[in-house]
């Protein structure tokens, strides 16, 4: 019986895997169609641009977090062991950084601040 939730609970982590990387490949097909849209239809190409970035990089950020979340079912619930939980904290780190540098860069804030707004009160 044991076994059989492991399996479940390996199969669950999997499935979130591809749905991380999913999330990822969506993001970036979407915000490349966003472009060639946008390209168009905007007479300011440089605004084009920076809708697409902001589409890929907010994808990227969030298939980022839906992967750390398959790494840690994997790392605690699959195979606890210390070499695992030691590549488990440098993945965190390394994909907590990314993400941060990717909210920096594209809105301007560290993740922690709060976001800039308007003065017509809107983001």
């Amino acid at each position: 019986m044991g076994e059989t939730i492991l399996e479940a609970i390996e199969f669950g982590g999997l499935i979130i895997d591809a749905l991380g990387s999913a999330v990822i490949l969506i993001g970036i097909v979407w915000g490349l169609l966003t472009w060639v849209r946008d390209r168009f239809r905007l007479t300011d190409r440089r605004e084009a641009f920076k809708n697409c970035r902001q589409r890929i990089g907010r994808a990227i950020v969030l298939g980022l977090e839906i992967l750390v979340a398959s790494d840690i079912i994997h790392t605690v619930a699959v195979e606890p062991t210390f070499t695992n939980a030691g590549v488990l904290a440098v993945l965190i780190v390394v994909r907590t950084f990314i993400s941060w540098t990717l909210v920096l860069d594209l809105e301007a804030r560290w993740p922690w601040q709060p976001e800039h707004r308007s003065a017509t009160g809107s983001a």
